[in-house]
C-alpha cells in the first residue's frame, strides 16, 4: 500500500516570509504574472511544495532548491523536482485552492478544478470517450457537469503523471463510471497501462473536484490535509 498525503492551501499573501523561499528563477516567474491572483497561486504552489519536500527530506524549507527545467524546451516551467532526491511532486491549482501531492520517486499527477463550470456538448465530445459520454446520457445539466468534471480531473491527473500532457488524446482514455471508484479501464497510449495505474477521486474542498493518479501497481491510501502556515 502506497501512503500519499495531498496538502491543500488557500492562496498565500505575497509577504516576505513566503517570497524569500523563491530562488531567482522562481522570482522571475512570479514577477512575470500580470494578475495578482496568478502570482499568489504560483507563490503558494512553490511554498507548499517546498514545505512538503522539506518535511520528507529532513531539510529546512529554505534549503529546498527545485529544478523545473522543461524536458521539451529547457525553459523553467516543468515539473519541480529536487535533483537526486527520492521524491516526485505534482502541483495543481484552480480558483482559490492550491494542492501538492508527493510520492517516493513514483510518477504522480494531481488535478483540481472548480465545480462551477458548465459542460457543454462540445467539451464533452472533445474530452470523453464514447463509453464515458454514454454514462452522461439522461443526466440533467447540473448532474452532467458534476459527472463530466470527475472524468476531467481523472484525465488531467493521469496525463500529468505520464508527463505527456495533451499529447495523449483525451478521448483515447476511458475510466470507470463517474459514480464508481476511480479506475483506468483502457488507454490507447502505451504510457498508460491499466495494470500499472492507480487513481483516487479526492474531496479537496467544497466547490471543487480533484483526482490523483500514480503510475504504480500498489494500491493507494490517500490522506488530504488543509495547510495553514505558522505565524
Amino acid at each position: 500500500m502506497m501512503e500519499i498525503v495531498v496538502r491543500w492551501s488557500s492562496p498565500l499573501p505575497a509577504e516576505e516570509r513566503f517570497l524569500r523561499l523563491l530562488d531567482d528563477v522562481e522570482q522571475g516567474r512570479f514577477e512575470a504574472y500580470r494578475q495578482e491572483a496568478d502570482k499568489r497561486r504560483f507563490l503558494t504552489g512553490r511554498v507548499l511544495a517546498k514545505t512538503v519536500a522539506a518535511e520528507r527530506l529532513g531539510l529546512a524549507a529554505e534549503a529546498v532548491k527545485f529544478d523545473a527545467t522543461c524536458e521539451d524546451c529547457a525553459k523553467p516551467h516543468g515539473r519541480p523536482r529536487v535533483p537526486g532526491a527520492d521524491l516526485a511532486l505534482s502541483i495543481s491549482h484552480s480558483g482559490d485552492l492550491i494542492g501538492v501531492a508527493a510520492t517516493p520517486s513514483v510518477p504522480v499527477g494531481l488535478d483540481v478544478e472548480t465545480a462551477k463550470r458548465r459542460a457543454d456538448d462540445g467539451l464533452i465530445e472533445y474530452a470523453l470517450s464514447p463509453a464515458e459520454a454514454g454514462h452522461l446520457a439522461g443526466l440533467d445539466a447540473d448532474e452532467k457537469a458534476a459527472a463530466f468534471f470527475v472524468y476531467w480531473t481523472r484525465k488531467e491527473a493521469v496525463m500529468k503523471a505520464t508527463g505527456k500532457g495533451l499529447r495523449i488524446p483525451l478521448q483515447s482514455i476511458t475510466f470507470s463510471r463517474y459514480d464508481e471508484p476511480a479506475r483506468l479501464a483502457s488507454a490507447d497510449d502505451p504510457a498508460l497501462d491499466p495494470a500499472r495505474t492507480r487513481l483516487a477521486d479526492l474531496k479537496a474542498a467544497d466547490g471543487y473536484r480533484a483526482a490523483i493518479a500514480v503510475l504504480t501497481t500498489e494500491e493507494l491510501s490517500v490522506t488530504e490535509e488543509h495547510w495553514v502556515p505558522r505565524l
